[in-house]
């Protein structure tokens, strides 16, 4: 952002950025501590969800006219028809010849209340605004709407930069909160990488002791950040957060979810739960979608909630503030104990592909023509195989390797090595001899092992590095 301010300082011209990441990233705390510090006039306006085009321009008109844009706020129109072409032209009349900052927060929310609104801006930019020196940043958090906005087929498309914004990283979780190994993975599976959450968490304290003392607050971060997010996506109780509230709670494949997610007429038919699956894996993001890895096409797909901090909040966190507000810390502290060890389980293992993933990708691994990571399963799921490393996905032409995860308190023994071997062999692709195995433990390994790689939780951390 400071870069294309610098430009527009250089050349007097207007330059648009748009920029995209999940709530409660940090988007909106990042571009107001970036107005704040570039020391030029700037309108933050934030959209609201639901408000109508005649709200929304009102509030827009009231916001310039408080902010410091324009030189002389009496002069700025209010506009009550409604109209986004006459508001940009008296935003555009408000804008000073020195630069300046315009900022559309959760622009998503005003495209999804008026079809005209893309082709308004477009318009208005390329007429008007751009010839001023101004910065537009247009933020929001429906990550397909924002994409949408800059693409070849849409009004704006060529006239913005992009850019995403995630959260922390494992390894930038592990430097923020100043914690190593299996604790810093522990506290990216718990967080998310979330800024909101990480600035709650004190220095050094490991993810069970933090939990243990946010569970005597009911307004912790820890269970607002990820309510907050499910309010905001899903307002209402709908099929589409029964679908989610049933990935969360641990069902994975269609016919599952359809029973959880179903009502007293029975599971929800394929013809209404497929599409919304796709909707919530495409579109929304909210979900993940695993298929198995191999040189056969393999069913079914297994289906989890993407966001971490999401994801163990509709496993535990959520039940656990529901005693906390009841007063009963304890009780909350202590089911998330009883839950946690089959929860980090089975948390981690995205975890892991991703990190081998980004390992081969810089050909730190034995297998120079690996290029992903997934993992393996029948339609009986027995055996399901953690990691199976690949030349390309989702049909691979050769089996590089297949690994375990072991996320316990107790190291990778010998009856854990032989059974990776017997259910390795049960691979599409697998060759003994020459596809490799791989071990991932978090209490490391009995010093007996026998596998072509063996990483620790140390090991994951470094990937990101």
């Amino acid at each position: 952002m400071t870069k294309r301010l610098d430009r527009v300082r250089r050349t007097g011209a207007g330059s648009a950025m748009a920029i995209r990441g999940r709530r409660q990233v940090g988007k909106s705390r990042l571009v107001q501590e970036f107005c704040d510090r570039a020391e030029v006039p700037y309108l933050f306006f934030t959209a609201t969800k639901g408000m109508s085009p005649v709200e929304a321009v009102g509030a827009l008109c009231a916001e310039l006219k408080e902010s410091c844009l324009p030189a002389d706020p009496e002069q700025v129109v209010h506009v009550s028809s409604g109209s986004w072409p006459e508001a940009f032209r008296v935003l555009h009349t408000a804008i000073p010849l020195a630069p300046s900052i315009v900022v559309f927060d959760e622009m998503p929310w005003l495209a999804e209340q008026d079809d005209l609104f893309d082709g308004a801006l477009q318009t208005a930019w390329d007429r008007l605004l751009s010839a001023k020196p101004v910065l537009l940043l247009l933020l929001g958090s429906d990550l397909h709407m924002m994409e949408r906005l800059t693409a070849y087929d849409r009004p704006f498309y060529g006239r913005a930069d992009t850019m995403a914004l995630d959260p922390l990283d494992p390894a930038e979780t592990a430097d923020a909160l100043g914690l190593t190994g299996g604790d810093a993975i522990d506290a990216y599976l718990t967080s998310g990488g979330l800024p909101g959450i990480l600035r709650a968490w004190p220095h050094g304290t490991p993810t069970q002791e933090f939990i243990r003392q946010e569970c005597e607050d009911p307004a912790s971060a820890l269970f607002g950040v990820p309510e907050s997010v499910l309010l905001a996506e899903f307002p209402s109780p709908d099929q589409a957060r029964r679908v989610l509230e049933a990935v969360g709670s641990g069902d994975r494949t269609h016919a599952a979810i359809a029973a959880t997610a179903g009502g007293r007429e029975g599971p929800v038919q394929s013809g209404s739960l497929s599409p919304l699956l796709r909707r919530l894996t495409e579109e929304k993001r909210v979900l993940a979608m695993d298929e198995p890895l191999s040189v056969q096409a393999g069913k079914p797909a297994l289906y989890r909630i993407r966001d971490h901090n999401l994801r163990m909040y509709l496993g535990v966190l959520r039940a656990a503030a529901e005693h906390s507000h009841r007063g009963r810390p304890d009780l909350a502290f202590r089911l998330v104990q009883r839950r946690w060890a089959s929860l980090r389980g089975r948390a981690v293992e995205p975890v892991v592909r991703d990190a081998l993933g980004m390992a081969a990708a810089a050909g730190e691994l034995p297998w120079p023509d690996a290029e992903t990571v997934g993992g393996w399963w029948n339609r009986r799921f027995s055996p399901e195989v953690d990691l199976v490393g690949a030349d390309r996905a989702p049909v691979a032409r050769r089996v590089l390797f297949a690994g375990s995860i072991k996320w316990l308190g107790t190291p990778f023994d010998g009856h854990d090595l032989a059974a990776l071997r017997r259910d390795a062999l049960q691979v599409p692709g697998f060759e003994t001899g020459t596809s490799g195995l791989v071990v991932v433990s978090l209490s490391g390994t009995d010093g007996t092992i026998g596998a072509d790689l063996v990483w620790n939780a140390d090991n994951l951390i470094a990937a990101w590095r």
